[in-house]
This record gives C-alpha cells, sequence and structure tokens, in this order.
C-alpha cells in the first residue's frame, strides 16, 4: 500500500495553494505563461517544469493522485499530463504547431515577403540597381511594445477573466449544444486590456508600428525573368 504524503511543488509554481480551484489554477498558467513561454523569451527548462504542473493539476485524476502520493505516485501512473492545450496557446501566442515541444524556441520569424518588380530585357542584359519601398511592422520605441507609457497599466481582461480566451456555448440542434474556445474579441487572446487614458500614443496600445523602408534590390547581369 502505497504511504501518502503531502507535496506543494507543483502548487508552487503556478502560484496557487492547494486548495485551489480549477479556474484559479487555470488563469494563474495562463498569467505565468505570458511571461515564462520560451516564445516570449522565458526559460525552456522552467516553463517545461510550469507546464507539467498544470497538466497534472487540471487533470482531476492526476490532480487527485499527486495531493495523495506526490510525484512518486504520478511515476507509478506513468506520467500525469494530457494534452489538448495546444489550441488554446496557438490562440494565446500566434502561430501553428504545439509551442509546448516542437517549436522552435525564442521568437518566431515571419513568413517570407514577396514583391513583383517590372523589369525589361535590357535591365536583364545589363545588370540594374533599383529601389523598393516596403511597409512593416516593428515593435513601438514609444512604449517598448508594452502598449502603455504608463508602468502597470494594464489590469485582467473582464471579458474573459484574464484567460484570453472564452468559452462558446451556441445549440446546433434541439436539445444539443456545442462549446468551444474562441480569442476573446475584446483583448484579441492578451488578456490584458490598457485603460484608454493610458495607451501609447504612438501605437494606440498595438504594440507594434508600422515602419516604411526602401530597400535597394541588385538585378545581376544575365538573371532570368
Amino acid at each position: 500500500r502505497r504511504q501518502k504524503v503531502n507535496e506543494s511543488r507543483l502548487y508552487d509554481l503556478l502560484g496557487v495553494a492547494k486548495g485551489a480551484s480549477a479556474s484559479d489554477i487555470k488563469k494563474n498558467f495562463f498569467k505565468i505563461a505570458r511571461t515564462e513561454h520560451p516564445d516570449k523569451g522565458g526559460d525552456p527548462e522552467k516553463f517545461k517544469d510550469i507546464k507539467h504542473a498544470y497538466e497534472v493539476l487540471s487533470n482531476p485524476e492526476t490532480r487527485e493522485t499527486y495531493d495523495n502520493y506526490g510525484e512518486e505516485g504520478l511515476k507509478e501512473q506513468n506520467g500525469g499530463g494530457g494534452g489538448g492545450h495546444d489550441d488554446i496557446f496557438s490562440a494565446m501566442f500566434g502561430g501553428g504547431g504545439s509551442p509546448f515541444g516542437g517549436a522552435s524556441r525564442g521568437p518566431r520569424k515571419g513568413e517570407d515577403v514577396v514583391h513583383r518588380m517590372n523589369v525589361t530585357l535590357e535591365n536583364l542584359y545589363n545588370g540594374k540597381t533599383s529601389k523598393l519601398s516596403i511597409n512593416r511592422q516593428i515593435v513601438c520605441k514609444s512604449c517598448e511594445g508594452s502598449g502603455s507609457n504608463v508602468p502597470g497599466a494594464s489590469t485582467d481582461c473582464k471579458g474573459c477573466n484574464g484567460n484570453g480566451v472564452k468559452l462558446i456555448t451556441r445549440q446546433i440542434a434541439p436539445g444539443m449544444i456545442q462549446q468551444m474556445q474562441a480569442v476573446c474579441p475584446e483583448c484579441k487572446g492578451e488578456g490584458t486590456v490598457i485603460p484608454a487614458g493610458s495607451q501609447c500614443k504612438q501605437c494606440k496600445a498595438q504594440k507594434t508600428v508600422q515602419e516604411k523602408k526602401i530597400l535597394e534590390v541588385q538585378i545581376d547581369k544575365g538573371m532570368k525573368h
């Protein structure tokens, strides 16, 4: 018979008490993930522990095992984790695939941008240097990407209680309902909002601004059309 233990490490990782509700565990996890996720510059090993803690404590069965028998009990149960969080994180961090294991570390690389240029046969034969004007989104320098020039101005979004996603219920047939998660339209998946009076005047709380850049494109002699 297994010996019962009293462990709290996984709760400590999520910053909640052992008696915390499922909603509090989820809310704290999302708050921590917004700063500790590797795609946001966090430590991959630390986030791995945080993710494991959430997977265990968000599942009633594995949480009960952990509460009674600790992490050794979870090992005997062949690990305590569930999946199913990838869709939420794709909405939060904007990308395809899971941000937990297989995703690339650090900032995601943007997609290649293709611009069409009109050239003549003479340009291809003799070569030419052309100038190309492009517009791109960059981090706002005024607020350094925070969306506000006032420290601590961000507050939890009331529309989603800081989760960044909302649970939508709709009837699809008499006696049948469907529940689905969607990005919160009020905070656009951020989980936080910035009051109008505290928003950065440069980017209007969008955190990025448009920059116009002139590039020189070298058309080498003999290039194919």
